[in-house]
């Protein structure tokens, strides 16, 4: 039994790593393929002329995006990252279990749950796994790993309420093209989700008692956590939203402002229907809430997301899973037999 379970593991490591090659290449042909004649060329093509055939395709969408877009996307990217993994340090701080677990260790775990999770959806149990394995290796209970994951996700949603409620009570207009709604009631919804994040805040300071729930106990966080909760996720969702902004050219762009409450919509909209990567749904949203722009340099500009914010990263994090996993199983095998007892 203790052989099998050493074998579980690595084994559901592998599908999903033949999962996201399969997303990968999946969402490069859907991107690729923008209209009837070159989806028929490609489905005409076998799987090495296809590939070619999409990178040819990709290359001409993103050459007309100058360099410094690029550098300051690339650098918008790595400030998501990081801010990222800072959501795990957050949490273990909050469980009191940073010791023996490096910056290094949370930042690879953490990117690597983030650019499968975000890839494949299912972001809670697919980003859990991950979470689990790697966590469960520097010897967290499964129940510290899940107030970690759920820590990790109210972080996410209290970044997106800030962000969300400061984009409404500044842009009250970005609504009007979604729903016919006043401006005078999106800024009431844009000023209450800021009292929302202001009675969280209060909450903390007022040292609120824990919940028990038997022997399972959830704890207010402090204000040593929710400090850096109101820094840490309006960095991430700012940095993801900058890959977009720096991707869209500078004489029709409708202004930083305009595109987070796009990206805050539309990538929410994308988590709540669990659709990996928002396929679909990005693109629908922020031609709705920039109706000016045109559609080919908005795909473009989210293409440019996808790769730097999805894709890249996907591909990045499947070794990271693999060399884990081997590692894994390396140890499993150097560890010595349970002694028999006497008959």
């Amino acid at each position: 039994m203790k052989r099998a379970k050493d074998f579980f593991w690595p084994v559901v490591g592998l599908v999903a790593v033949i999962w996201s090659l399969k997303v990968l290449y999946s969402k490069l042909r859907a991107e690729a393929a923008a209209d009837a004649a070159t989806e028929a060329l490609i489905d005409g093509a076998g799987f090495f002329k296809s590939i070619g055939i999409i990178a040819s395709l990709i290359g001409q969408k993103l050459a007309v995006i100058p360099a410094q877009g690029y550098v300051l996307a690339v650098v918008s990217t790595l400030i998501a990252y990081w801010a990222l993994a800072w959501y795990d340090r957050i949490a273990l701080v909050h469980l009191n279990r940073t010791k023996g677990i490096s910056w290094l260790y949370i930042t690879v775990c953490s990117f690597t749950t983030y650019a499968i999770s975000h890839n494949i959806g299912a972001s809670v149990f697919s980003g859990g796994m991950v979470r689990y394995r790697a966590y469960t290796a520097k010897l967290l209970s499964p129940a510290e790993v899940a107030v970690l994951v759920a820590l990790c996700s109210f972080t996410f949603g209290f970044g997106t309420i800030l962000l969300g409620g400061a984009v409404l009570l500044y842009e009250p207009e970005i609504v009007r093209p979604l729903a016919p709604i006043g401006t005078g009631m999106v800024q009431a919804v844009g000023v209450a989700m800021l009292a929302f994040c202001l009675a969280y805040t209060v909450g903390s300071w007022l040292q609120f008692k824990p919940l028990v729930i038997r022997n399972f106990k959830i704890e207010y966080p402090r204000l040593n956590i929710v400090w850096r909760q109101w820094l840490a996720a309006p960095m991430e969702l700012i940095g993801a939203a900058g890959i977009i902004y720096f991707a869209l050219p500078g004489e029709s762009n409708p202004g930083f402002m305009i595109v987070l409450g796009a990206f805050l919509l539309s990538f929410s909209a994308g988590l709540l229907f669990q659709v990996p990567g928002g396929i679909g749904v990005m693109e629908a949203i922020f031609l709705k809430v920039m109706p000016g722009m045109p559609a080919s340099e908005v795909f473009a500009a989210l293409l440019v997301w996808r790769l730097l914010y999805l894709l890249i990263p996907l591909a990045i994090s499947l070794p990271v899973v693999l060399l884990f996993e081997k590692a894994q199983l390396s140890a499993a095998g150097r560890e010595p037999a349970d002694p028999q007892g006497p008959a």
